[in-house]
């Protein structure tokens, strides 16, 4: 159990510090309105799931943030050890959060079902 919970506090320190990256550090234009939702590392440390989300984007400029962090990839990764007080730091994956796109799109067809 104590072992989950630090995985816990891993996952939100990766989160705040690359929050922080992406807010303060990043010079990438295609990356200004991005929100990183949660963190997923692995129990061994070695490789991180990050959620983030846009809002208001269509699917071709998420194309070209999904581009835009992959380039930023290492960046990202050295910072993190600079950073943080781990052994290893872990390779990161960016993935789109699609779950408030989704949950608009719920929003907006309860509103038309409630007009009708």
């Amino acid at each position: 159990m104590n072992d989950f919970s630090r995985l816990d506090r891993i996952d939100e320190q990766v989160m705040q510090e690359l929050a922080l990256l992406v807010q303060r550090e990043v010079k990438d234009p295609r990356l200004q309105d991005v929100v990183i939702r949660a963190v997923e590392v692995t129990r061994d440390l070695s490789h991180a799931k990050v959620f983030f989300t846009v809002f208001g984007k269509n699917k071709d400029e998420v194309e070209e943030q999904m581009k835009a962090f992959h380039k930023a990839k290492g960046f990202f990764r050295s910072e993190l050890a600079k950073r943080l007080q781990l052994r290893t730091t872990p390779q990161l994956r960016f993935i789109y959060d699609e779950s408030s796109d989704n949950a608009a799109r719920i929003e907006e067809l309860l509103m038309k079902a409630r007009k009708s």
